[in-house]
């Protein structure tokens, strides 16, 4: 049993790794570059995800970490996460919430820049005592994160038949990878999840998850439906694999930093599936269905 466990502990990042890079190389192969293009030519559209992104989410995070009474550990989870939108299974999610596909295309790459540049600014400054430097956050995040999304990216837009070709392979890996991920995490840190029963660390995400998905479905300021599950579900989920590269990148970090992670990444599967749930049914009903 020991020997198990051995081999799962040091197997365990390289797991992560292949989960992260697979799942964000499968983004990029996705994505669109016109459309990229066109989102980056709506001022609104920018200032919105700009916003929601990294001044409202970093401050509800904050919010919850003053009114909650978080262990240390769990804090510094709360407050990455909320430096982090838009779940790498977004597009899952999104087509069963009928949203607006062409949306979800450009908000990905976005909001993943977003992410890679300001989470190793803010993250030192908003979290107290974290002893990380910037390069030290960003670099894990432009490498794991940033390159495979350009990647994908540039060989869905330059080599559109290769991409078509690659990307059931990436998928596939993506797919078995995150389902690998996830038992090994059950495995190691299960007895640790159930540790934390009584933290209030399930509480906090699925509060900040809720809060930051009502408040951008309800303010859409002009967007259709469709968009705006789109940025609820973007901007309500996080960027787990971002969060568990940071988390990894901090020194002697608390091991319930990772197991808040891996928590976290679980129940945004739940969160978010209900979510999309809801905005299919209020697509059907208003008649605003997204395009694929």
């Amino acid at each position: 049993m020991d020997t198990i466990m051995q081999f799962l502990q040091t197997t365990f990042s390289s797991i992560v790794l292949l989960f992260t890079v697979s799942n964000l190389g499968a983004m990029g192969l996705q994505v669109k570059v016109p459309e990229v293009i066109v989102a980056l030519q709506n001022k609104k559209t920018l200032v919105l995800i700009f916003l929601w992104g990294w001044v409202v989410g970093p401050a509800l995070g904050y919010l919850i970490t003053l009114v909650l009474p978080l262990a240390e550990p769990y804090v510094v989870v709360v407050l990455l996460a909320s430096l982090a939108p838009c779940a790498p299974f977004l597009q899952q999610m999104v087509v069963r919430a009928r949203g607006d596909m062409g949306f979800t295309g450009a908000l990905i790459p976005l909001v993943a820049i977003g992410t890679v540049v300001l989470m190793p600014v803010m993250g030192p400054l908003l979290i107290t005592g974290l002893a990380i430097n910037t390069w030290a956050l960003a670099k894990p995040l432009l490498l794991t994160i940033l390159l495979p999304l350009i990647i994908g990216a540039a060989m869905r837009h330059y080599a559109g038949n290769v991409a078509t070709k690659v990307f059931p392979v990436v998928k596939l890996i993506a797919l078995l990878s995150t389902l690998t991920t996830i038992v090994w995490a059950l495995v190691l840190y299960g007895p640790a999840m159930l540790d934390t029963a009584g933290s209030l660390a399930l509480l906090s995400m699925t509060v900040f998850m809720v809060g930051m998905g009502l408040m951008t479905y309800r303010f859409g300021f002009g967007m259709t439906q469709s968009q705006r599950s789109v940025m609820a579900l973007g901007m309500g989920t996080r960027n787990i694999a971002a969060v568990l590269a940071a988390a990894l990148a901090i020194p002697n970090a608390d091991p319930r930093i990772v197991t808040m992670v891996i928590m976290w990444t679980l129940w945004s599967v739940v969160l978010a599936a209900i979510g999309a749930r809801i905005f299919a049914k209020q697509a059907v009903t208003t008649g605003t269905v997204g395009t694929a």
